[in-house]
């Protein structure tokens, strides 16, 4: 079935009063007409009157049903495909079809039907239908059937009922029509094709103006959205689903129920009854506007009150804001204590506006255009009053510590900020040396000009920018007491520039010379011995490493006397590495090596040396292992101690006996045996002087191949030496060729030397037990002559008697 149109009816759900069931789609007389051959989505809830009779329904009724007319107008074949929504196998979706051309009393029997439960009949899935695949017309109820049944064949101009039905499940559904029959094409929306705009933008110019309703007239829009068209009506609906059904059409003039609000235009054929939907908006509106932002002032002294939350607001300052880039001229912006005042455009405010209510007051805004003062919008503006910060008088006492007893000195005014402030957090403090707070000054660092003087400050709300106002009095005692020292070396057990003082040890240099009782408290900044806020216990570590100043006040009845330093010093110790390992070659006594205080910063000659062999040098030259310890000291008299061990070292000496070697076998082994105080790494060589295997830290080597070896054996501890010592691995070939091409030429024991085994008997017999050769172990080897003859390749035995009593007999081939 070719698609001309996509158009569905979306959640047509059928909900509906008793008073409205003969309008409702549930039912012949109102079955929805389907056109374009478009795809359909509804749902179905209930039933108007029940009209499937007996014998017509594949033995079932209506449950939850909903009626669809269908005129084809090509001949063709007519079937559809029905999907719930939900996949699940206990949604059960129903169909019954009549015709062609029956009316709604006398429908007939059903020429399509199928009431196939799909859970009971085995299904895998819960569509149904009517396709060109199937034979039957009709099946069900419960497990009969597959849920589809065989199409129509239809003519031009032919009606047909389609009657969907859900006895079970709660899903909504969609429906694709196949087949090759058409069907009468609806009406369109023709706005689209004119450029005409739907959608309505009206002012409230009916009281009350802020409720956002008006009238509208709605048949304006039926030209622009039938256009063309013929024979085509319009009405106007306030659902979807009203249109869809085509019930509760709206009149015009309409007043809208919210803003913005749909409306939904059903477009009806009058012959066919097709239709089309389409919707529009109605908006409610006035000038367009800005919602201005809070206005916020400062209290201020303007009105002789910076406490009351009450300033002169300039209203027209808002104007720009709220008009937001529009032109000023074509808008009038009015200000108003109340909702009712601005919509009735009563007692408008002065631009100049004292609020009424302190710090926190709403008023109203209008905007209305200049041309039509009814077409209006509202919005508010809340005027806000921050409170200036609290600002406190307060006293300032300096000790005269610059040198001059004159009264005058330097004052670090931020010292009062906690009492100026209140100790209020996020503040800003500015200094002024005039009442009306023009000539400003440095805070940090003011050079008093008489004695008392009194500095005007503003106290800032770095939040709000409010200020507040009060007076810092700057007085100056004249009066002096001593700086003291105290010094420790940093031998508390962690060397970190850090010590416990007890600060009481410098009250006797800061009084002395003073007058009798006076009283000394410690202090960590001037500042805090100024104010005498937060007094130091005596008991006190430092907080800066090494060097740190606090801060002695001395008082005469709480009035400062002076002001003292009091350098606290913590001398660092030594820099020195404490602990060493070094080793001494025991074979290179009486040979001396150096050790040293190891200094790892600083000049050498800046320290003393006391080592524990007697010198008093900064190295000392040793011969022997053992401990040895060396105290550093500097001048401050700290200390340190450094522990250097020596330990013995010392070329190997080999064991009796230095080897266990395992030959004349598969895999030839050489077991290395020595002694001394060294760490040793083992390596062997071939009698031509070539290394077999390097140096290892296993004192056995494997798979050696038989002959004569020197082992060497070096320290690895403290590179001591190396010692060697020769070693003999037996072996016999198993094949020589006599050829004279220098490889293999002559038959002969490996192993065998001056030195190892010369006293060996050795004696060759053919196979047959024949004496053939006497061989001398240190002779070159048998030739494979015997008696000037050459002898045949083949097999021939040995028998070896070595000088250690080991006694051996095998075979080997001559191969010539």
């Amino acid at each position: 079935m070719k698609v001309y149109l996509k158009f569905s009816f979306f959640c047509l759900i059928v909900l509906y009063s008793n008073v409205l069931i003969s309008q409702e789609p549930t039912d012949c007389i109102n079955a929805v007409t389907a056109c374009g051959n478009a795809d359909i989505t509804l749902d179905v809830n209930g039933i108007g009157t029940q009209e499937l009779g007996a014998g017509q329904n594949c033995s079932s009724q209506e449950n939850n049903s909903i009626w669809l007319s269908v005129t084809t107008v090509t001949s063709g074949t007519l079937g559809f495909t029905l999907s719930p929504n939900s996949r699940s196998i206990t949604e059960d979706y129903d169909f019954f079809v009549f015709g062609p051309n029956v009316a709604c009393g006398a429908l007939g029997q059903a020429i399509r039907c199928s009431t196939t439960n799909p859970q009971n009949a085995g299904l895998s899935n819960n569509k149904t239908g009517m396709n060109g695949s199937e034979t039957d017309t009709s099946e069900g109820p419960g497990a009969s059937g597959n849920s589809f049944v065989r199409w129509l064949d239809v003519n031009a101009g032919e009606t047909y009922f389609i009657v969907i039905d859900r006895p079970i499940g709660n899903s909504p559904f969609s429906l694709e029509w196949t087949g090759t029959a058409t069907f009468s094409e609806p009406p369109t929306d023709e706005s689209g094709t004119s450029g005409a705009a739907l959608d309505v933008d009206s002012c409230d110019e009916i009281a009350p103006f802020t409720d956002e309703t008006t009238e509208f007239t709605l048949s304006n829009n039926t030209p622009s959205i039938i256009g063309s068209q013929s024979n085509v009506s319009v009405t106007y609906h306030i659902s979807a689903s009203d249109a869809n059904i085509g019930t509760n059409a709206l009149n015009s003039p309409y007043t809208n129920i919210n803003n913005p609000q749909t409306i939904y235009a059903r477009i009806t054929n009058n012959s066919t009854g097709c239709f089309e939907l389409t919707d529009f908006q109605l908006r409610v509106s006035g000038p367009d506007f800005t919602s201005p932002s809070d206005y916020i002032l400062c209290d201020n002294l303007d009105d002789g009150d910076d406490k009351n939350g009450q300033v002169i607001f300039d209203l027209a300052s808002k104007n720009s804001e709220i008009l937001n880039r529009q032109n000023p001229a074509d808008f009038n912006v009015l200000y108003y204590t109340s909702s009712s005042d601005a919509e009735n455009r009563i007692g408008a405010l002065p631009y100049s506006y004292y609020n009424t209510t302190p710090f926190n007051e709403q008023i109203f805004v209008r905007i209305e255009e200049v041309s039509n003062s009814f077409c209006s919008s509202f919005t508010t503006l809340n005027l806000q009053v921050n409170e200036a910060p609290e600002a406190l008088n307060t006293t300032l006492l300096q000790c005269d510590e610059d040198g001059l007893s004159d009264g005058l000195t330097t004052f670090n005014l931020n010292q009062a900020e906690a009492e100026l402030t209140g100790a209020a957090a996020n503040r800003t403090l500015k200094f002024y040396t005039d009442a009306v707070r023009t000539s400003e000054v440095n805070g940090d660092a003011f050079n008093n000009t008489s004695n008392p003087q009194i500095i005007y400050v503003e106290v800032i709300n770095n939040a709000s920018g409010c200020i507040g106002y009060s007076e810092l009095t700057l007085a100056v005692t004249v009066t002096d007491s001593n700086n003291a020292y105290l010094t420790f070396c940093d031998d508390d057990g962690i060397e970190d520039g850090l010590y416990n003082f007890n600060l009481e040890d410098a009250s006797a240099d800061i009084l002395a010379g003073l007058p009798a009782n006076l009283d000394v408290v410690y202090y960590q900044t001037f500042k805090d011995a100024v104010l005498e806020q937060n007094p130091l216990n005596p008991i006190y570590t430092n907080t800066t490493p090494y060097y740190h100043i606090v801060y002695a006040r001395v008082e005469n009845a709480n009035d400062c006397y002076g002001i003292s330093q009091v350098f606290l010093y913590v001398f660092p110790l030594p820099d020195i590495k404490t602990e060493d390992l070094f080793y001494y070659c025991l074979n290179d006594f009486p040979e001396t090596i150096t050790i040293d205080a190891a200094l790892n910063s600083g000049n050498p000659n800046n320290y003393t040396y006391n080592w524990s062999n007697g010198d008093n040098t900064y190295a000392t030259q040793i011969n022997e292992p053992g401990i040895y310890t060396v105290t550093v000291s500097d001048g401050y008299n700290c200390f340190k101690e450094r522990t250097v061990t020596i330990e013995a070292s010392n070329t190997a000496t080999f064991n009796s006996p230095a080897f266990d070697v395992n030959d004349v076998s598969q895999n030839n082994t050489i077991t290395v045996y020595v002694s001394g105080e060294g760490i040793y790494q083992y390596r062997l060589i071939d009698e031509n002087g070539n290394t077999v295997k390097d140096y290892q830290d296993s004192n056995i080597f494997d798979n050696v191949f038989p002959g004569i070896y020197t082992v060497s054996v070096k320290d690895v501890k403290n590179n001591c030496g190396v010692t060697q010592s020769d070693v003999s691995v037996i072996g016999f070939p198993k094949f020589f060729t006599p050829n004279n091409d220098g490889v293999n030429d002559e038959w002969k024991i490996y192993g065998v030397s001056s030195m190892f085994q010369p006293n060996t008997k050795i004696k060759i017999y053919d196979r047959y037990g024949k004496l053939i050769k006497q061989l001398i172990p240190l002779s070159e080897g048998w030739n494979g002559y015997f008696n000037g003859k050459k002898l045949p390749s083949d097999d021939y035995w040995f028998s070896v008697i070595l000088q250690d009593g080991r006694i051996f007999k095998d075979h080997f081939t001559l191969k010539n």
